[in-house]
């Protein structure tokens, strides 16, 4: 099976890929976005995207428009942040948007216990239970945005409205 090029303009630059089998992480983010609407927006490659810089040079399209999903916890609590790839997350600020003592970066081990997804290929929604999320306002300067799609070598496509109403998450400045 092959991953189709999209027809647009941030992914243009996706290069056809041989799947080598579909990862359950990765099915159930498909079937989430299906389920909302959103058909044929998974790409699959045949190496890992783990990171935003990787995942835009893949993909032919800005840094910025990569929504990374980070797992922090507040106050002990899981939190996702949905951060433009351009943008470093402001700890001490985002502590103060969601009410916390302390925000800190989640451990691999904390991030798995917390979306069911290694480090590298999380996405914004296919989790065992509800994260409270934040999404980065930037990500609303790109007509498209790419997520992780819950295994390192997916990815899929998105606008900011679609990742809010994916979410249930909070538009915030998080940088």
């Amino acid at each position: 099976m092959l991953v189709a090029r999209p027809k647009c303009g941030c992914g243009g630059g996706v290069r056809a890929a041989t799947v080598r089998g579909m990862g359950a992480n990765t099915d159930r983010v498909e079937e989430i976005l299906r389920d909302h609407g959103m058909h044929d927006r998974v790409r699959r490659f045949d190496e890992a995207v783990p990171t935003a810089a990787a995942a835009a040079e893949t993909l032919g399209c800005e840094v910025g428009a990569i929504a990374n999903s980070l797992i922090f916890t507040a106050d002990g609590e899981p939190l996702l942040v949905l951060a433009s790839g351009a943008h470093r997350v402001d700890r001490k600020r985002v502590a103060a948007l969601v009410g916390a003592a302390k925000v800190r970066q989640a451990t691999p081990e904390q991030v798995l216990a917390a979306t069911g997804q290694e480090v590298g290929g999380v996405a914004p929604v296919g989790h065992p239970r509800t994260v409270h999320t934040l999404v980065d306002v930037w990500l609303a300067k790109h007509d498209e945005i790419w997520a992780g799609a819950g295994e390192h070598a997916s990815m899929f496509r998105s606008t900011f409205d679609e990742l809010i109403a994916l979410t249930g998450g909070e538009p915030a400045e998080i940088a």
